[in-house]
């Protein structure tokens, strides 16, 4: 009876679930807790792993920026990069000092260093200087009139015309003039009374610049005429017209600025910290974009002592000879000067990418010598000129030591 009971509820379909949902919970507890178990067998393998990697501790640093040493993985706090392993505690060469960078070979290759020998030479700088070509002051002259009156005639009429010594380049309408000669005639007809006033007014009249000739003709003649025509004193271009016919003007009234391009002036602009590098007399050599694949050349005649206070430059004179004309006011000049520095010889001369800046400080790193392990030592420097790519060192290295100039 209580079997057939039994067997009755087993066939019922609820009862058969349930027993199927019993059996399935208990198969899964067996299942998990035996992953439990092994992953918790796991986890304490990982953290004695740990613990013995520990005893040993990874110092690891910046391929970019080596000053940094940290003792677990994470970013450089100077560039963000990912630091690399450097070193492990306890296995470096005994002979490194401890205050040394020491790089393992694979971070040296990551951060690309290279190393230079210092070496002593004579210092020599390659100067690159521009500027433009200019009109030589000491050849430019003023055309002034002598006299006052009305412009009656223009002979030169606009700005780069090209004049001769002693060309009429105007013609001046002056009543003080005609009035000056009339007194010259008179003082003829008295110079035995007043021989004194027959000199004043020839002399008044050469001040006008009226020449003997012209004098003797109007005493003999007894013509007077009120134009006179003013001629040119120098040779060159019409660089400024300053009147037109027809325009009044006094004594000493500038007409025209002439100058004399048979010889200019190329002015270039050099920075200060070029200046000690150039030297009245010295030559340089310098191109046109205008005239390529030609080079001129001349020397240095001055040196403007004072600064611009906006560019922080000195005005350089360098002048040159232009016979042919081909040397034209404005052009722009381009000169490149292997410049020495006279009061330094036989310097130690680094490359700047050797250089660092820290604040007031310029280091360099020296890579210690006879280590098993690449080892660099910061040290402090005194920095002389600048060579443009390198630098004069005054003190701080000495020649044989090995310097870091790429990947510092």
């Amino acid at each position: 009876m209580n079997k057939n009971k039994i067997k009755e509820m087993t066939n019922h379909p609820y009862v058969r679930y349930g027993l199927i949902l019993l059996a399935g919970l208990f198969l899964g507890w067996l299942l998990f807790s035996g992953g439990d178990r092994k992953q918790a067998s796991q986890q304490t393998a990982s953290v004695e792993e740990a613990h013995d990697h520990g005893a040993e501790p990874a110092i690891w640093t910046c391929s970019m920026h080596p000053q940094i040493r940290m003792e677990e993985p994470g970013k450089c706090p100077i560039c963000g990069m990912d630091l690399i392993p450097l070193q492990t505690t306890g296995s470096g060469d005994a002979s490194i000092d401890p205050n040394a960078i020491q790089l393992s070979a694979e971070a040296a290759a990551l951060a690309s260093v290279q190393t230079t020998v210092v070496s002593r030479q004579d210092p020599v700088k390659e100067v690159r200087l521009y500027g433009t070509i200019q009109v030589d002051e000491r050849l430019s002259q003023s055309q002034t009139s002598h006299v006052s009156g009305r412009i009656e005639k223009l002979f030169v009429t606009f700005t780069g015309e090209s004049v001769r010594r002693g060309q009429p380049i105007a013609t001046i309408y002056s009543p003080e003039l005609l009035n000056a000669q009339q007194e010259l005639i008179e003082a003829v007809k008295m110079q035995d009374m007043q021989p004194a006033l027959l000199q004043a007014v020839r002399e008044k009249l050469r001040l006008w610049k009226l020449t003997d000739e012209q004098i003797a003709r109007i005493e003999q003649s007894g013509e007077v005429s009120p134009l006179i025509d003013v001629a040119a004193t120098t040779s060159g271009i019409v660089i400024s017209k300053n009147v037109n016919q027809g325009d009044y003007v006094n004594t000493g009234t500038v007409l025209f600025d002439v100058a004399n391009l048979s010889q200019v002036w190329a002015l270039f602009d050099a920075y200060e910290s070029d200046l000690p590098f150039l030297k009245v007399g010295d030559r340089v050599a310098y191109t046109l974009e205008s005239l390529p694949g030609k080079t001129f050349s001349g020397r240095i005649s001055f040196i403007n002592p004072s600064l611009d206070p906006a560019t922080r430059t000195a005005k350089v004179r360098v002048e040159t000879a232009n016979p042919g004309m081909e040397l034209k006011p404005e052009m722009y000049a381009n000169a490149h000067i292997q410049a020495s520095l006279k009061q330094y010889n036989n310097e130690v001369v680094i490359p700047k990418s050797a250089v660092l800046w820290t604040g007031k400080r310029s280091i360099v790193y020296v890579k210690q010598p006879d280590t098993e392990t690449p080892a660099f030592l910061l040290r402090e420097i005194e920095l002389g000129p600048s060579l443009g790519d390198a630098f004069v060192v005054l003190s701080g290295i000495n020649d044989g030591d090995e310097i870091v100039t790429n990947g510092a």
